[in-house]
């Protein structure tokens, strides 16, 4: 295979990754989300545009290393997870930004979570800086679901 094409796969991946976000961004926190209580640890709003870009390259990125193993297919079982993780990462946001329904979303980003999980177990058994990439992507989701769980708490 050229370096162009893995080159245009990669850009492929990394675009992926961040159509999760494009589409969470669009259910912008506003008014509502400034009126909740929220725990004195949550970060400043500056710190989300900042973070997502960089998890949903490193998503991208590792992906990419696993497509690159030999007779690997689109729809392989990590694959599949990989895709699960992505839509929930997705919904997360349209769930408690667009629909203001904190339990739901605290419930749906555990889900979350356990498939993010399982993405790192089935990546780094077929390349472990494809499963590694992703450890800070569960770091801030366990972050997200712990800040998730204490506004449900708080509101």
């Amino acid at each position: 295979m050229t370096t162009s094409k893995k080159i245009i796969v990669l850009i492929g991946w990394i675009t992926l990754c961040s159509l999760a976000g494009i589409f969470g961004a669009q259910f912008e926190p506003g008014q509502w989300y400034e009126l909740l209580q929220k725990p004195a640890w949550t970060p400043p709003d500056w710190v989300f545009p900042v973070v997502w870009p960089i998890l949903y390259l490193l998503m991208g990125i590792s992906a990419w290393f696993i497509w690159k193993k030999p007779s690997t297919s689109l729809f392989q079982k990590e694959f599949r997870w990989f895709y699960l993780q992505l839509l929930l990462n997705a919904l997360w946001s349209w769930l408690f930004f667009g629909l203001h329904l904190i339990g739901l979303a605290l419930a749906e980003i555990m889900l979350l979570w356990g498939a993010t999980f399982t993405v790192i177990v089935l990546f780094y058994k077929k390349d472990r800086i494809a499963g590694i990439l992703l450890i800070p992507y569960l770091i801030w989701v366990s972050y997200a679901s712990a800040l998730t769980f204490a506004i449900w708490q708080l509101n």
